[in-house]
């Protein structure tokens, strides 16, 4: 395949090219003079994706979910571990790599929770499931032992795997966590930071040196005082604006989607989340244009350091790497229609808004997955 005059971005480059994909790599990159009418940039990883499989089939399965991250730019998703059973066993989990396999979608890698049944009481035997993960969460559940909490970092240090913590009272569980890995060590990621207090909390503990990651949602950096019921909530528009300097300064890591599908009747009865996958890229782009922040910083926060934090060799365009790239059209103006979605779920309270940047085609490993004409 033979991408003619394109306009190749990544957290480094900014040029026009013409990129040739062979078996499943980029081949070979060659320069031209001119704008390209589109942009290609490295296909977007989600380190916090809700597939709800097994046990939650009727809000989304895998194959729906990863065929709405695929129209979404994303062609690596970290899937949360609070499905039916949870995913705190080998069974489960070689059940999502096995059939997600079988799909040849997206690459999904399984998050194990960090506490048995997600009940925040005793953890998981880490000998087992380090073997299938290096990444463990109780999202949509704070850990509020601190024995517990300490334990896993500890665990965390030893192992050398990942704990993606979940945080509710936020700042005040931020503040603990970040105290105990000052005190112990750890890998710590820190899931969808809202408020102005945490962005704080977490300047003060970087600008001191510690070493940890976190992330923002496309729909905290989007919107505000929104009534819609999302874990954490829609925050004032001093917290939406501390999350923008926050990523123009340089202390969020990514931009993770926190996709949440639920069925109509699940979201009457009160189930917070947003499905947002499919429009992610968009309306990250559309509202941090607005503040300067220029396509090099999205793409580092959507690929880039998602790749780094999972170890991966993604997330730049090089010869010589896989071609899981995304091609946008960034000047298309359209509407968030839910009625289009691929997910199941259909809950966006953005329905109908114009955003900007239509995804085009996604490719993973050479393969177009999803092609938008």
């Amino acid at each position: 395949m033979l991408i003619e005059r394109v306009r190749v971005i990544d957290k480094d480059s900014d040029y026009t090219a013409n990129v040739l994909i062979k078996e499943g790599k980029i081949k070979e990159i060659t320069k031209c003079d001119g704008e390209g009418k589109y942009v290609l940039m490295p296909a977007f990883i989600d380190m916090h994706t809700h597939l709800r499989s097994p046990g939650y089939e009727y809000k989304e399965d895998l194959e729906s979910g990863q065929k709405a991250a695929l129209k979404g730019g994303y062609t690596t998703l970290c899937s949360m571990a609070n499905t039916l059973p949870v995913c705190d066993n080998e069974k489960t989990i070689e059940y999502i790599k096995d059939e997600s396999k079988r799909l040849n979608l997206c690459e999904v890698i399984p998050v194990c929770s960090v506490t048995r049944n997600l009940e925040g009481k005793e953890i998981v035997n880490i000998d087992n499931m380090i073997k299938h993960t290096n990444l463990f969460s109780d999202d949509g559940n704070t850990i509020f032992s601190q024995s517990i909490m300490k334990d896993s970092l500890n665990l965390s240090k030893e192992y050398g795997f990942k704990i993606l913590t979940h945080c509710q009272p936020e700042a005040k569980i931020i503040k603990r966590d970040l105290n105990l890995l000052e005190e112990i060590g750890g890998n710590l990621h820190i899931c969808h930071v809202s408020s102005k207090d945490s962005v704080e909390l977490i300047k003060n503990h970087k600008d001191k040196g510690l070493d940890f990651t976190c992330e923002v949602a496309p729909h905290h950096i989007y919107g505000y005082d929104i009534d819609y019921k999302v874990n954490p909530s829609f925050r004032s528009k001093e917290d939406f604006e501390s999350l923008i300097e926050g990523i123009k300064d340089g202390y969020i890591d990514i931009i993770a989607t926190d996709h949440a599908p639920h069925s109509a009747e699940d979201k009457m009865k009160g189930s917070p989340g947003i499905s947002n996958i499919e429009v992610a890229f968009s309306m990250a782009y559309t509202s941090l244009n607005k503040y300067g922040i220029d396509l090099n910083k999205i793409s580092e926060l959507m690929s880039y350091n998602p790749a780094k934090i999972l170890g991966l060799n993604k997330g730049l365009i090089r010869v010589g790497d896989d071609a899981d790239l995304v091609l946008i059209d960034m000047d298309e103006e359209y509407e968030i229609d839910t009625n289009d979605f691929v997910s199941k779920g259909k809950n966006n309270p953005f329905n109908k808004e114009k955003v900007k940047g239509r995804i085009l085609k996604t490719m993973r490993k050479g393969r177009v997955l999803y092609d938008y004409r």
